[in-house]
């Protein structure tokens, strides 16, 4: 539950405003946590100016206080970040360190959700993959023959070729070429109850990625793979209720970048 040390509470009311709940009220000129609607969102604790708000739901020694040095970004910089990154597909023969796969999901698990739903869970999938690529590599390859044998899919049949080949490439030397995951050491899963939710999660996860000097690129083979086959989701222990949203490839570039690409001009309705 959210507490207010009534000792520190000078009374100012900025809990109170900012409460998107109406979780908050005001007993004898001191903020109250009713504790009835609250969603554990943290805004009381953010907007406090004497940290008079604490919660015995979350671990308090991960708050930090705000300091300009250490909290802002300009703008301009972050924008030219978000424009030099580029989807990774060729990757050093090196592992990625389990610290910065942590670092990596502490970025999706401090990103918003609905509702402060906070159903987003990570699965890291680094000794199993080459297990993995077996059964994806099976079940694109069986979608392969229905798609090839179905008309009206005729546009994804450049897709079903490619899945077959890298079917038998597989079969025929494991070790070898890898169009699936390239040779990555490693794969963070999102899965939640919620989609927007892990969706939001990854975009903040690849940021930090490419901040941590590691690349990426989202595999949507693993995942069209998994909605065929529920084997695939049954490999990954995904728990109850919730369903795979992305599959981040990870590992260390072996290929370096000069410049920004360009891009369509943005669709912008006005109104």
């Amino acid at each position: 539950m959210m507490n207010v040390d009534i000792n520190k509470c000078i009374g100012c009311t900025r809990c109170v405003h900012d409460c998107i709940v109406s979780d908050i009220e005001m007993v004898n000129g001191k903020a109250h946590v009713k504790n009835e609607t609250c969603i554990k969102c943290g805004h009381c604790i953010a907007v406090c100016p004497k940290n008079a708000v604490s919660t015995d739901d979350y671990n308090m020694n991960e708050v930090k206080d705000y300091n300009k040095e250490e909290f802002t970004i300009e703008p301009e910089t972050l924008l030219n970040f978000i424009k030099f990154r580029r989807s990774v597909r060729n990757f050093k023969k090196q592992d990625v360190e389990k610290e910065k796969l942590l670092k990596i999901i502490e970025a999706g698990r401090f990103t918003q959700s609905s509702s402060n739903m906070q159903d987003v869970s990570y699965i890291v999938v680094k000794d199993k993959l080459q297990e993995l690529r077996k059964i994806v590599l099976e079940t694109l390859n069986a979608n392969a023959k229905a798609m090839l044998a179905d008309n009206s899919m005729h546009r994804y049949h450049t897709y079903a070729r490619m899945w077959m080949n890298m079917y038998k490439n597989f079969l025929e030397n494991p070790d070898g070429e890898d169009k699936l995951f390239f040779h990555a050491p490693a794969l963070i899963l999102t899965v939640a109850e919620n989609p927007v939710n892990a969706s939001l999660a990854s975009s903040n996860m690849e940021l930090m990625v490419n901040a941590l000097g590691l690349g990426t690129y989202f595999s949507g083979f693993l995942l069209r793979a998994a909605q065929t086959n529920p084997k695939i989701a049954e490999f990954l222990g995904v728990p109850e209720g919730k369903s795979l949203v992305t599959c981040m490839v990870i590992g260390y570039p072996n290929i370096k970048y000069f410049r920004t690409t360009p891009r369509k001009d943005a669709d912008i309705l006005f109104l």
